[in-house]
């Protein structure tokens, strides 16, 4: 009986530690189900080629930073034009839902939603500080979500350029009749006031812009800046590299789309869009110095680049297309006046600060 009741004790305990060993397994099989559940893997196309200075790099940045701020538990894979072949195509790619995530220019997609148009950079307007000020501050940022919800997508800044140069001129530009007929890669807002004094304007992706304007496609180009444009080698083939007024502070986005976005916890898309306000002061930063660095070098090293200034006739006829312009939005549609009455409003505010800020110390430390 004793050795009865010690067999039973023996299997009860066995069936015990079974049991445990069990629950054990149980218990370490769905958290191992979770965390596979929690890494969350996303899509995000960019408009630049792969590896491309700053713009392109910046968006590999963003993605190392979302997949660090999450310790690993969200995943975004980065594709180029290389791999997707269509520097214009990100604006569908994330409103279809091909891809997640985009990050591109806004005005290049004027002819999707003639709105997107402001939301880039606009002639005669907003410095990069005052206009990121307008974004975050002024209500800029809500009005651009406003017009992308209509396209099943959200909207973060993704970087700015700061003041981009006014491009480069295979011929000196001396009176308005130079301007008339002559051919120039420029988007926006700043390609519709060329047309409006006589200009073609007309758009490129980055890798065809050198040999377009080699081989005389186009008289002229704008791109970014000496960070950015000294590397295309435009120098080489336009000399006379003409200061800026159409793009005072061109900002990137991130695209989300939103399907996408709703399905996510809210730790994880509150992580999206953080690391994309702090991937986009990296940038701009990142574009200053290069810019910096990059203007030493032309002017040390290449005496035949000629900087100039428009004359101030040409300068008169831009603003008043300008003006023609933004007028003629105002008056196509409710949405277009509120967002072109809210720059307006808040470029009279920033501005009057900027002038007695950092114009009169400007200028005060001149003399």
């Amino acid at each position: 009986m004793k050795n009865m009741t010690r067999r039973s004790t023996l299997a009860v305990c066995a069936l015990l530690l079974l049991s445990a060993c069990s629950n054990q397994e149980t218990t370490n099989a769905p958290d191992s189900q979770v965390a596979k559940q929690e890494t969350i893997k996303l899509t995000l196309a960019h408009g630049w080629p792969k590896g491309y200075p700053i713009f392109g790099e910046s968006v590999e940045d963003y993605a190392k930073l979302v997949e660090q701020m999450s310790d690993g538990r969200i995943q975004v894979s980065v594709d180029s034009t290389n791999k997707h072949k269509s520097a214009f195509g990100i604006f569908d790619f994330v409103k279809s839902g091909q891809y997640d995530i985009g990050q591109s220019a806004s005005y290049y997609y004027g002819g999707k939603d003639p709105d997107a148009l402001f939301f880039s950079s606009m002639p005669f307007s907003m410095t990069a500080q005052e206009q990121q000020a307008w974004f975050y501050e002024g209500g800029g940022l809500a009005l651009a979500n406003e017009v992308y919800a209509k396209h099943n997508m959200e909207v973060m800044l993704g970087g700015n350029t700061g003041m981009q140069m006014g491009g480069w001129f295979r011929k000196e530009i001396n009176s308005l009749d130079d301007l008339k007929g002559l051919k120039m890669r420029i988007p926006g807002f700043g390609g519709k006031v060329i047309a409006g004094v006589g200009g073609v304007p007309t758009n490129i992706p980055a890798g065809e812009l050198y040999q377009s304007l080699e081989r005389g496609t186009i008289d002229a180009l704008e791109w970014v800046g000496p960070g950015l444009d000294l590397r295309m080698g435009f120098h080489k083939v336009a000399p006379y590299y003409y200061t800026g007024w159409h793009e005072p502070g061109t900002e990137l986005m991130y695209f989300f789309n939103k399907d996408s976005m709703a399905k996510l916890p809210k730790w994880a898309k509150s992580i999206l869009f953080n690391a994309a306000r702090l991937t986009s002061y990296n940038m701009t930063t990142s574009t200053f110095a290069a810019n910096a660095e990059n203007w030493n070098t032309i002017s040390s090293q290449y005496p035949n680049v000629q900087v100039k200034q428009f004359p101030p006739k040409v300068i008169a006829a831009l603003k008043q297309s300008n003006a023609d312009l933004l007028e003629a939005e105002r008056a196509r549609s409710p949405m277009a006046q509120k967002i072109v009455d809210s720059r307006a409003s808040y470029l009279k505010k920033a501005r009057a600060w900027t002038e007695i800020g950092d114009q009169s110390y400007l200028e005060s430390v001149a003399n």
